[in-house]
């Protein structure tokens, strides 16, 4: 027998409005409202139930692929059949062995010098003592380092893939949400453009693989593109040229904005928190983690994450769902759950201090099987691109109001970008206990 939780009765148009006018606060409201779990219709993916109970979540996340799955309408629409979006149970299992490689261990380390070069060749040009967002840069920065150390792509192939890419995304967000925008205008349309953008996206791909298949170091290579042309399958094969152009733009889809957007909160929050600005100017790996982590908690810049039921029905918690259901888990009301993160709106570094994350209550990255696969190479992304900033520039603090959040369809980034004003370090700025020396102090304002 369906037990589904309560819900607004509204017609669907209008709930799909209150959360496009506010998401974050249309479900605060909800949750008021029906408690942990309620259930809403939306325009594109039919009726949704929404979870913020730790342990309901964690039942969905540890829910066998026949049971609860990635849900028909995402972007496996628009990054093509191999994507880890679209693919599922066995193939997805298959191919996530073979991308594991280059997001842990020695891999992953090899790719920090790239990280930091990048930051610092960008960041080279900001102006000193006027505001200016941070976020174009780390959008450079996190584009740059996905093309290099994800394609291998360097000279021109690099030059047209900087800009062809982030076109190609944009748009695709658009039509992974609103399908019937796609629909074909005798070759014009968003449709169309999109179509021209994947094609000439697959002949640069082609043009790389067809180079690494000739390298003869290629077993030196430590890019994604490359460690993909030499894996193989348990049964052998290789493969195939789609599927690895597929999860490349995957893979730059699920994590260069992403990244970019948490960096641009980092300045925002950091700035308005000068006491914990001031700490983290030469501050150990560990301390950086811990405050990176508590932006991704205070402001994340995904807030959902779903599950659509696969069976018959699915018992989940106190619920039997039937299939087709959509189940989401709510990233924004788990991280500002005041039973999981005391005064829940507080910025406060240190409560992730020498301590693991609540595995189902802090979850930015999703959780289970689908949790997003580079999440390591996002975490030290993040870390060297902060750091390096943070070693480089003093940071004037702030007493103005938070930025707004401004919804981009992937992501949720600060309204005016991370506004900045920085002055670059002198050698003695940093001392040897992490205390840095700023030309500007300003109150430490909660919130």
């Amino acid at each position: 027998m369906t037990l589904l939780p309560d819900g607004p009765r509204s017609p669907r148009l209008v709930q799909a409005l209150s959360f496009a006018v506010s998401r974050q606060g249309t479900m605060r409201r909800l949750r008021r409202q029906y408690g942990s779990a309620f259930t809403v219709q939306s325009l594109n993916l039919g009726r949704m139930v929404m979870l913020a109970d730790p342990g309901e979540v964690r039942e969905l996340f540890q829910a066998a692929p026949d049971v609860a799955d990635t849900p028909d309408a995402n972007l496996g629409s628009v990054l093509g059949p191999g994507s880890f979006f679209a693919i599922t149970g066995d193939e997805h299992r298959r191919q996530r062995r073979l991308l594991t490689p280059p997001f842990h261990g020695r891999r992953l380390r090899a790719y920090e010098s790239l990280i930091e070069s990048e930051t610092r060749r960008e960041t080279d040009s900001w102006p000193e003592g006027r505001p200016f967002p941070v976020m174009p840069s780390t959008m450079r920065i996190t584009l740059n380092v996905i093309l290099r150390a994800v394609f291998g792509a360097e000279g021109a192939e690099l030059d047209e893939l900087r800009a062809l890419l982030p076109k190609a995304v944009r748009l695709g967000s658009v039509l992974a949400v609103l399908p019937v925008a796609r629909v074909e205008l005798g070759g014009h349309g968003p449709g169309a453009r999109f179509d021209r953008y994947r094609r000439r996206y697959d002949e640069i791909v082609d043009l790389l693989i067809d180079r690494a298949q000739a390298d003869p170091r290629l077993a030196e290579r430590d890019d994604v593109l490359a460690m993909l042309v030499q894996s193989r399958y348990d049964d052998g094969s290789a493969m195939r040229r789609d599927q690895i152009a597929d999860q490349l733009l995957t893979l730059l889809t699920a994590g260069h904005e992403t990244t970019a957007t948490t960096l641009a909160w980092a300045v925002e929050r950091l700035r308005r928190h000068p006491a914990v600005l001031e700490r983290l100017a030469g501050a150990d790996d560990a301390t950086l983690d811990a405050a990176l982590m508590e932006v991704q908690r205070v402001r994340p810049v995904i807030e959902l994450t779903s599950r659509q039921v696969r069976a018959e029905a699915m018992r989940l918690g106190r619920w039997t769902l039937p299939r087709g259901t959509v189940v989401t888990a709510s990233i924004a009301l788990l991280h500002h759950d005041a039973t999981l993160f005391p005064d829940p709106g507080r910025f406060d570094p240190d409560r992730f201090a020498g301590a693991r994350a609540e595995t189902y209550g802090w979850i930015p990255f999703g959780g289970g099987v689908r949790r997003c696969i580079g999440a390591a190479f996002a975490a030290l992304e993040m870390r060297v691109v902060l750091r390096t900033m943070l070693r480089d520039f003093a940071f004037e603090p702030t007493t103005a109001p938070p930025e707004r959040s401004h919804n981009r369809g992937i992501a949720v980034a600060p309204a005016r970008g991370g506004l900045a004003v920085v002055h670059r370090r002198r050698p003695d700025d940093v001392s040897g206990d992490g205390a840095a020396a700023h030309p500007h102090r300003a109150a430490d304002p909660a919130g």
